[in-house]
Parts: structure tokens; C-alpha cells; sequence
């Protein structure tokens, strides 16, 4: 990584995560990705790992699965605004640079549930924005965490 902080190098460095992230947001954001669509491929997978499973069950999993890949998407997502900040603004605290990246995400969560709620077999929910958030604040505490315990230097940069 260049020491730069002009450098094409760095930027990209920086911010490829969070794009490459939006972007598979955006992908999932098809009809394609919609429950009606994603149900039989991952029944047939969970089938193959764990057996047979009824119809009922196969409801309960395949929404738990859903809602987990939002939580957990989005938790990376809100890792790699994390990431962008934290190297873009070199004399910001981390509470700041958390901020701005749930900030981010947020924005992103809301776009894409406002987006689906125009594709006919698809559905914006409010409460998978909470989720989304709820999944980048939870995984940007696990960061912080690890670098208070594991890392308290670099948590504490020199400003």
C-alpha cells in the first residue's frame, strides 16, 4: 500500500471493498435473488449437507438463511466502510470512522430496500434495514474489540 494518500493505489485500495460490496448488493437486488427464486437451490444444498427436510421446516430455514445473509452481508459491508474510513481520514478516532461507515451502510440498506419494493417479487421491509444495521454495528464491535485487545497501538494511531 502506497503512503500516499493521493496515490490511485491507495484509493483504490481503500474503497475497492466497499464498492465491490455495493455491487453485490446490487446484484442480489434483482428478481433473480428473490425468495421464489433462491428457495430450491438452497433446499437442494441444505438437503445434501443435512438431509430431507419438510416443507414447513424447509419455510423456517429458508427465511433464517435469508435474514442471516443480510446480517451478515451487511456486517461485511459495514467492515469495509469501516476499513475505507479508518485509511482515508488518518487522524479520525474510530468511533468517528464507525459512524460514517454505519452512516454509509445505512444509506445503502435503505436504497436497496426502497429499490426492491418496486420489483415484483421482492419487498422493502424497514426492519431489514434494522437487520443490515444491526449486522455492521455488531461486526464493527467485534473489530473493535479484537484491536482494543489484540492491536491497542494501532487502535490508538498516532495523530
Amino acid at each position: 500500500m502506497s503512503n500516499s494518500k493521493g496515490g490511485f493505489k491507495f484509493w483504490l485500495s481503500a474503497w475497492l471493498p466497499v464498492a465491490i460490496g455495493v455491487g453485490v448488493i446490487v446484484l442480489e437486488s434483482t428478481e433473480w435473488f428473490g425468495s421464489d427464486h433462491t428457495s430450491h437451490p438452497l433446499r437442494r444444498l441444505w438437503e445434501v449437507l443435512f438431509g430431507p427436510v419438510s416443507n414447513a421446516s424447509w419455510a423456517v430455514i429458508h427465511h433464517l438463511i435469508r435474514k442471516s445473509g443480510h446480517f451478515f452481508g451487511y456486517g461485511f459491508i459495514g467492515v469495509a466502510w469501516l476499513r475505507a474510513w479508518w485509511m482515508t481520514l488518518p487522524h479520525s478516532h474510530f468511533i468517528e470512522d464507525a459512524f460514517l461507515a454505519l452512516l454509509g451502510t445505512s444509506l445503502v440498506a435503505s436504497l436497496d430496500e426502497l429499490h426492491q419494493s418496486y420489483i415484483p417479487n421482492r419487498t422493502g421491509s424497514p426492519w431489514d434495514v434494522l437487520l443490515d444495521c444491526t449486522g455492521a454495528l455488531t461486526l464493527q464491535l467485534i473489530v473493535y474489540i479484537y484491536l482494543r485487545l489484540l492491536r491497542p497501538k494501532r487502535l490508538a494511531r498516532a495523530e
